[in-house]
């Protein structure tokens, strides 16, 4: 007999989870200590164990395909694959007796959606889909809809602003300014949301951004950039790694319009980076619905596989050894490197030809 699965899961979220108190939150400087994983409750475990011995609880975790190297498809097979993927490929094969992920296709609306200043996409909302994968744990409006799995990267995902670059290469909005009388375009439907900018500050001047601007919501990333190129907003609110993860490549499908996301470094570049206060803990391998209980059926077997040399595999294979939660199947001298667009801003020198713009003198910023 198959295991009742709303029964397990209604308990579980009646548990809650200790993880769920554990916050990364203003982290301004860098990244903060990785969750404690092992802090899982043995009644939680029991209880799953109890209710699994008739068989493993099926989930269906859904992802769409156009932010890789998290969510993708391949070009030549059509295979959905990414990271969050392969982590739940190998929870499968550690944890068989308790828990079956099934990972579909699915569009980020489905998950998250901007409806309403915010809410939950229709699918989730609905329990078509048990969660979502890869969504970063942000502070603000999710956390009153979602809960979170444990974080399967520490703190990597920084938030930037985007703007245009003049002919001479110097940034139409520069790194010091306080957005006063700007328009702001978020990226709906995804992280950074809307409400992120009042957790971040100015990296060049390191002060709190003015309250005085106009926001606008882009219908995903390519309509936001269109609204940046076409003059509709000054910058654009996004993540920091975003226009690197859009330079189209060989080996993944691009969903997105990857002549819009040409020029980075020369028609548009990062007037901000490594804004971490939009954080509450790092990308997690699951966004469920609110009180599901799901979240911490993951937690149980994520625990466990974050423990294993199959975990350094799948970070490796995806170039996140750097930003994966070590165990002792890391080499002690694995890669420290953060990538540009984690670092702030006054941590850029040389301009903007690489994209990520350097802080004003106090000549050009006056």
């Amino acid at each position: 007999m198959a295991p009742n699965k709303s029964v397990i899961l209604a308990l579980l979220g009646a548990l809650g989870t200790a993880a769920d108190d554990v916050s990364c939150a203003n982290q301004e400087d860098g990244l903060c200590a990785p969750i404690a994983a092992n802090v899982m409750l043995q009644k939680e475990r029991a209880l799953i164990k109890k209710h699994t011995s008739s068989g493993p609880v099926s989930i269906t975790l859904g992802q769409d395909v156009n932010w890789p190297p998290y969510a993708y498809k391949d070009s030549e097979t059509g295979e959905v694959k990414g990271f969050g993927k392969d982590v739940a490929m190998g929870m499968n094969a550690l944890c068989p007796d308790e828990l079956k992920i099934n990972v579909v296709e699915t569009r980020w609306n489905n998950c998250w959606s901007s409806a309403n200043g915010g809410q939950l996409g229709e699918k989730l909302d609905d329990e078509t889909l048990d969660g979502c994968m890869t969504y970063t744990h942000t502070q603000g409006l999710r956390n009153d809809f979602a809960d979170f799995s444990w974080g399967i990267l520490s703190v990597n995902k920084a938030a930037g602003l985007l703007t245009l670059l003049h002919p001479d290469g110097t940034p139409k909005v520069n790194g010091a300014d306080d957005l006063e009388g700007k328009n702001i375009v978020d990226v709906g439907g995804w992280a950074p949301t809307a409400d992120g900018v009042g957790y971040v500050t100015n990296k060049c001047t390191d002060q709190p951004y003015s309250k005085n601007f106009t926001l606008l919501t882009g219908d995903g990333n390519d309509d936001s950039m269109r609204m940046l190129r076409d003059g509709r907003a000054d910058v654009m609110f996004v993540y920091s790694d975003q226009a690197h993860n859009y330079q189209c490549g060989h080996g993944v499908d691009s969903t997105w319009n990857c002549s819009l996301w040409e020029g980075f470094g020369t028609e548009y570049a990062y007037v901000q980076t490594g804004q971490f206060g939009i954080l509450r803990n790092g990308t997690t391998l699951v966004l469920t619905k609110k009180g599901s209980g799901v979240n911490t059926l993951v937690n149980s077997c994520l625990q466990r596989f974050m423990e294993t040399k199959e975990y350094y595999d799948v970070c490796v294979k995806n170039h996140f050894e750097s930003t994966c939660y070590p165990n002792s199947h890391f080499p002690v001298d694995a890669s420290s490197y953060l990538g540009d667009y984690l670092k702030p801003t006054d941590e850029h020198t040389g301009g903007c030809s690489g994209g990520y713009c350097s802080c004003p003198s106090a000549a050009d910023s006056a």
